[in-house]
């Protein structure tokens, strides 16, 4: 089993910035990719960001300006870079990693919590 662990949200004033941490634990041999999703009230996961091994980013509907996703493979963690912040960006975000759990079996899906990030004055 795999456990993703976020933290980094809360409550910011528009044009602020925030920076999420995401940090993957458990039966790990390797990570193919890990993301970032955002959910409003009521509707569905939206993809904000995605990086692979190799370090090749995905970009969702955010503007890649102001979201910026990293990682560090060697302690399995995954960064959002939020800048110049917005009052839509209000959504529980979420963590996901795709992990091989072995050298010979196809990736499982896994998720975080979700932390809120809330962009208000």
């Amino acid at each position: 089993q795999v456990q993703l662990v976020e933290s980094g949200g809360g409550l910011v004033q528009p044009g602020g910035s925030l920076r999420l941490s995401c940090q993957a634990s458990g039966s790990i041999f390797s990570i193919h990719s890990m993301a970032w999703y955002r959910q409003y009230p009521e509707n569905h996961r939206d993809l904000v960001a995605e990086i692979t091994s190799d370090g090749s980013t995905v970009y969702g509907g955010t503007p890649k300006g102001r979201f910026t996703i990293s990682r560090d493979k060697a302690k399995n963690m995954v960064f959002l870079q939020m800048t110049n912040l917005k009052p839509d960006d209000t959504a529980v975000y979420y963590c996901n990693a795709e992990v091989y759990p072995n050298s010979r079996d196809p990736t499982k899906t896994y998720w975080g919590q979700g932390t809120q990030v809330t962009v208000s004055s």
